[in-house]
């Protein structure tokens, strides 16, 4: 199960996209939004999250995804619940994963220090001593990072690969004509 935490003005096809790819791969998606359910992302859409960060299942999470977006970076930094799981995730040896900004929040926690990473041109200086590199996603160990909104479906089949498989994302790559 993962846990992807939405809060306010989070870029929509960094959390949507990712979404869709693991609920076709079989994996169960909790969106857990900070402060309700009806969280407005950016370009005037608005989410109905799953839970609130509150009641999120973060102890039954093999995964925790950050979409990007400033806004939300802001949300989640701001959210102590949101960031105690996201530190507890990655002590437990579980995946941490974030795209676009959302990169910037795993290096304030230090869990980029030392790892291969990307994220949005010209955050890189908000991503510490994580060694930032200009693709579209970089996978170290079990921290996932994406570039932007771009990398969108490419992160999702990141995170599917990492949970399901390198067989199930290419099933899922094909079944949506994916050609990346």
């Amino acid at each position: 199960m993962v846990v992807m935490i939405l809060g306010s003005g989070f870029e929509p096809v960094e959390a949507i996209a990712p979404c869709d790819i693991l609920r076709r791969g079989g994996v169960e998606v909790q969106l857990a939004g900070i402060g309700g359910t009806m969280i407005e992302a950016g370009h005037g859409i608005t989410v109905k999250a799953d839970c609130t960060v509150e009641e999120a299942d973060f102890a039954n999470a093999e995964m925790v995804v950050l979409p990007g977006g400033l806004g939300s970076v802001r949300s989640i930094l701001g959210c102590k619940t949101a960031m105690d799981a996201v530190q507890k995730a990655y002590d437990d040896g579980k995946h941490v994963a974030a795209i676009c900004a959302g990169p910037t929040i795993l290096a304030a926690l230090h869990i980029t220090d030392g790892k291969t990473a990307t994220c949005y041109p010209g955050c890189e200086v908000q991503m510490g001593s994580a060694k930032c590199v200009p693709q579209d996603v970089a996978r170290d160990g079990k921290v996932i990072t994406g570039r932007a909104a771009g990398a969108a479906l490419d992160f999702g089949l990141a995170l599917l690969s990492a949970l399901q498989g390198e067989e199930k994302a290419k099933e899922i790559a094909d079944a949506i004509v994916y050609r990346g």
